[in-house]
């Protein structure tokens, strides 16, 4: 399971007098996602990958963040850490995978620090998931067909079971890209149950055994890249 990276920290401010587009010094691209409220989780029709652990729940985000545009690339990784721990290689717009959940805060720290203040960090799974369905209630952020995932999203049937240079699919309505499939993406929250009531900026669970990761892969069917499908891992584990 991979990631995209957050940038936070906008209490106080107000979304109109925010830029709507970032750019960080090494190229990462980041677009304002607003406060909102939405349903989250599976409805009835539409189960998710645990079980009952996923209540339908109204959430609401009462402050807007800024959402990395795509997953972390393979060269961004590398310009931070030094090395790349990825298994598929070839191409540095490949999204970096083979990362724990562990290394991704080290990658946080080293990105805080070369800028100097405590600017980034991973989304909870609640702002995953209305960034990643930006506006839509169905299964997908596009709708509920399976047959147009395809358009966005590489996975099981059109990937060649391997990571594909980010951003070639179309976005979703945030302009967001790569939200279903091409690789796992880590969520901040350890797992755990959802509530059964409305909830307001929902930080998860503070500790727990398995860390949250999101939007399907390259090698899964489509079902598993549905907008509310989550798993869960060790925050060691690490796989491509």
């Amino acid at each position: 399971a991979k990631y995209r990276n957050q940038r936070a920290d906008l209490s106080g401010s107000r979304a109109e007098k925010l830029p709507t587009r970032l750019t960080h010094s090494l190229g990462m691209k980041f677009v304002l996602i607003p406060a909102g409220t939405f349903m989250m989780g599976p409805d009835e029709e539409d189960e998710g990958w645990i079980g009952d652990s996923e209540t339908l729940h109204q959430v609401t985000i009462t402050k807007p963040f800024y959402l990395q545009t795509m997953p972390v690339t393979q060269k961004q990784w590398e310009s931070v850490m030094g090395k790349n721990p990825s298994h598929f290689k070839g191409h540095g717009s490949l999204p970096v995978e083979n990362v724990s959940w562990s290394a991704v805060q080290r990658f946080i720290l080293a990105l805080n620090e070369i800028e100097g203040a405590k600017r980034y960090r991973l989304p909870t799974e609640a702002e995953w998931e209305y960034a990643c369905r930006a506006g839509s209630s169905a299964e997908f952020c596009f709708g509920d067909d399976p047959s147009v995932l395809g358009e966005y999203a590489w996975y099981e049937e059109n990937s060649d079971r391997r990571t594909h240079p980010v951003g070639r699919k179309k976005p979703n309505a945030w302009r967001l890209y790569d939200m279903h499939g091409n690789v796992w993406e880590w969520v901040k929250d350890f797992y755990a149950d959802y509530p059964g009531g409305s909830v307001t900026d929902p930080v998860g669970r503070s500790r727990g055994f398995g860390h949250v990761f999101r939007g399907g892969s390259c090698y899964v069917p489509s079902e598993y890249c549905r907008s509310a499908v989550r798993g869960y891992n060790d925050p060691g584990n690490r796989s491509h």
